[in-house]
């Protein structure tokens, strides 16, 4: 504390000039219910002589009397203004031109501007413009740098005025337990004869720290008087969460909405961005995202990024976009030769990727492949490879297909069925083809030298086409002689179209019921001469015996024949 001996030099010095000049602190400042010392040295023209002694008046607010202001102290009077009574005291000696004010148990309503006026006799009287102004404080002042940010080492100082003789303060910081490894230091600091002690609080704020308390206190020795100042951190720090929802899956058609929020302080610009294209923004601690009516052309990566002055920080998520698999598109329908190869594709759409399995006439062809495209490859095609080929693609939401038809063109292959036969009316010719296109069918009669392509009276040539088969038939009326076994019969059967011509001679075959009514007859004839020769001899040999017995043997006979 600094003492009234530290003005004693300054009643020592002389006004050159012989003016009227005083010297007070500008500020000064005590707390509530304690006191407070105005340290105070005037001057005055040296040719003035004080009359009847040196007497000095405080003022409060106003220098001028005629404005009738508070008197806080009068040295010729003890009449004071009320709010002053019993507090007021003068320290210093006027005789040497100490005015030093001493005020006890100041409250806020004594903060304002004093001023001195000096009293010499007669018509010496001056009241001196500069002032001193007294700040009367119910809580202590900290010193908060205008930004703290986070990781960078920041001071706190806390101050309390000394300017009571007799109370000494303390200071003492609160809520520092959470503060990583805190340094404290003190200093005092007395400037123009008023003092102050003051306490700096050290540390490394985090994040963490935002919005956390501190306080500081002052107190005095054996009072009670305690002061007490709390201030909330409030530390600037980049984004140092971005949270959102996690990966989702949705399905087509339906509604979503994408949440983020973000840590950081000033608050974030907050912005969800879909690849390169920002699709909403705004300055706050999260924001929403709401999509209405997915499409498949919303599936991706969406990222939200934070941004203020001190950094950016950004996390993404997986948007899965689930539908049914679309219809497949395959190849056009195709036309192909035998022995050829060919490739047929099968792509779609979907999620999860769908299966696609290829389907020949309604059968299993190929393998069933887990993907969005599926390649059948057929090597050296044969007629079987005809048909309609369907792609069918299907997923746990739904199926599709599509189809395409193959055709295969191939040169003309007889048939088994393509024969010769006996019938009752002669000889019937069968000539049985397939191809593709399908084929034509001429028979050709080498001893007649006729070839017999369109319908003749004489032949009964037929014609009939079904699909890639194609048939033709003859009767030919055979008077002629016969061989042995039947017949002669030279026919041969030509087959073409246009990858192809074949031409065979058709096998002569005797039909069943021909062959079998030739048996029964022959057997029939040598039966009935069996018979007669029996029946003469028994006429000879028994003198004309009854007929009777011949008859019903000739009926038995009848009836055998008939059931043959």
């Amino acid at each position: 504390m600094w003492c009234l001996e530290l003005l004693l030099p300054l009643l020592f010095l002389s006004d050159v000039s012989g003016q009227w000049n005083v010297w007070v602190p500008r500020d000064i400042s005590a707390m509530t219910n304690s006191c407070v010392v105005i340290p105070c040295t005037f001057m005055y023209p040296s040719g003035i002589r004080p009359y009847r002694g040196t007497h000095g008046i405080w003022y409060f607010g106003q220098p001028y009397p005629q404005l009738f202001p508070p008197v806080v102290f009068k040295s010729r009077t003890d009449v004071v203004h009320e709010s002053y009574k019993g507090r007021s005291k003068l320290l210093g000696d006027l005789n040497q031109r100490n005015c030093t004010l001493l005020i006890n148990n100041v409250g806020s309503e004594h903060s304002g501007r004093y001023y001195f006026r000096a009293d010499l006799g007669g018509a010496n009287m001056y009241t001196y413009p500069d002032f001193a102004e007294l700040k009367v404080l119910d809580q202590p002042n900290i010193d908060v740098p205008e930004e703290i940010v986070s990781d960078e080492s920041l001071e706190l100082t806390c101050y309390a005025p000394d300017n009571c003789p007799d109370m000494t303060p303390e200071i003492q910081w609160m809520y520092t337990d959470y503060l990583p490894d805190p340094e404290f230091s003190s200093d005092y600091v007395e400037e123009s004869n008023t003092a102050v002690l003051s306490s700096t609080l050290t540390f490394i704020p985090r994040p963490m720290h935002n919005g956390q308390l501190l306080g500081c206190r002052v107190y005095y020795s054996n009072t009670t008087l305690v002061y007490e100042r709390l201030i909330s951190l409030d530390i600037k720090y980049a984004p140092r969460s971005v949270w959102v929802n996690v990966s989702s899956e949705v399905m087509e058609g339906s509604s979503v909405t994408l949440h983020c929020e973000v840590d950081s302080n000033p608050p974030s610009r907050i912005s969800w961005m879909f690849g390169d294209q920002e699709v909403v923004w705004d300055t706050a601690s999260n924001i929403s995202l709401s999509l209405d009516d997915v499409t498949p052309a919303q599936e991706g990566l969406y990222t939200c990024v934070g941004d203020n002055s001190y950094g950016a920080m950004n996390t993404s998520l997986y948007l899965a976009v689930k539908y049914p698999p679309r219809e497949p598109q395959v190849n056009e329908s195709v036309t192909v030769v035998e022995g050829a190869s060919l490739a047929l594709h099968c792509s779609t759409q979907g999620s999860p990727a769908p299966t696609l399995t290829w389907l020949k006439d309604g059968e299993l062809v190929g393998t069933i492949t887990a993907d969005e495209l599926s390649v059948l490859e057929i090597s050296e095609i044969t007629p079987q490879g005809d048909g309609l080929y369907r792609c069918l693609a299907e997923n746990e939401h739904g199926r599709a297909s599509s189809s395409l038809n193959v055709t295969v063109e191939y040169a003309p292959v007889l048939l088994d069925e393509s024969k010769c036969t006996v019938v009752r009316e002669g000889v019937q010719c069968v000539c049985m083809a397939t191809g593709n296109p399908e084929p034509a069918i001429e028979f050709y009669l080498p001893d007649l030298n006729v070839t017999i392509n369109e319908t003749d009276g004489r032949f009964n040539f037929y014609t009939h086409t079904d699909g890639h088969t194609s048939t033709g038939m003859i009767k030919l009326r055979e008077k002629g002689e016969r061989v042995e076994n039947g017949p002669a019969v030279n026919v041969h059967c030509s087959i073409s179209n246009v990858y192809g011509r074949e031409s065979v001679l058709l096998e002569l075959q005797q039909e069943k019921k021909y062959m079998m009514a030739v048996i029964v007859g022959t057997i029939g004839g040598v039966a009935v001469i069996a018979f007669i020769i029996a029946a003469v001899r028994y006429v000879g040999h028994n003198n004309k015996k009854e007929k009777t017995g011949i008859i019903r043997l000739w009926a038995r006979f009848q009836a055998w024949r008939g059931g043959s």
